[in-house]
């Protein structure tokens, strides 16, 4: 079984803000699998799916962006669920916007929806799909940058990065991470 949480906050007032981007690509994937059977469930929204003949479990934590953790620490305690078979899509502040990176493991880098899975997970062990949203401009804080929607270029970035986030876990789903991140992540310059 995989567990596929999407990171975000919930609420209308949150919707497709930066924050939002696990939601976001967590709704992409419900809709090309066609699920639409959520429950409420350990403080989030889950669906389950059979993907390439394996059980998944989406998720988008009700705990709020900063608490994530408590909920998929306990879900995947629940379904006793290892790290290797949880994934994590996020935004991430030190990518550009709509640049799309999956690493296996890592620090927090200050992303405190990350800080609490480490912290209920034991680890740092499990996967994650981040999507860029650069950092903030114009004079705004980092929590308003976060909190606030894409505009200008960014947007058309931003939906692209998340079509292509989903199109990388497919194929993490179907051939393994380390092929994933072999066709998905940028690629370094010589």
């Amino acid at each position: 079984m995989k567990i596929l949480a999407g990171l975000g906050n919930p609420g209308k007032e949150y919707e497709h803000t930066r924050h939002n981007m696990g939601f976001d690509v967590i709704d992409i994937l419900a809709k090309r699998w066609n699920v639409s059977a959520w429950k409420e469930t350990m403080k989030a929204e889950t669906a389950a799916v059979v993907v390439n003949g394996e059980k998944v479990l989406l998720v988008k934590p009700l705990t709020y962006m900063n608490n994530s953790g408590e909920a998929v620490g306990a879900i995947a305690n629940y379904y006793k669920v290892g790290l290797d078979d949880i994934y994590i899509i996020c935004d991430d502040l030190d990518l550009p916007p709509g640049k799309v990176r999956i690493r296996k493991k890592g620090s927090a880098g200050g992303h405190n929806g990350i800080k609490s899975l480490i912290a209920h997970l034991g680890s740092e062990g499990f996967t994650r799909f981040r999507i860029g949203v650069g950092h903030p401009q114009d004079g705004h804080t980092v929590i308003e940058h976060v909190l606030g929607r894409p505009y200008g270029d960014d947007i058309a970035k931003i939906e692209e990065a998340k079509i292509k986030t989903a199109d990388s876990i497919e194929t993490a789903l179907e051939s393994g991470v380390d092929r994933a991140m072999n066709l998905f992540n940028p690629k370094r310059k010589a």
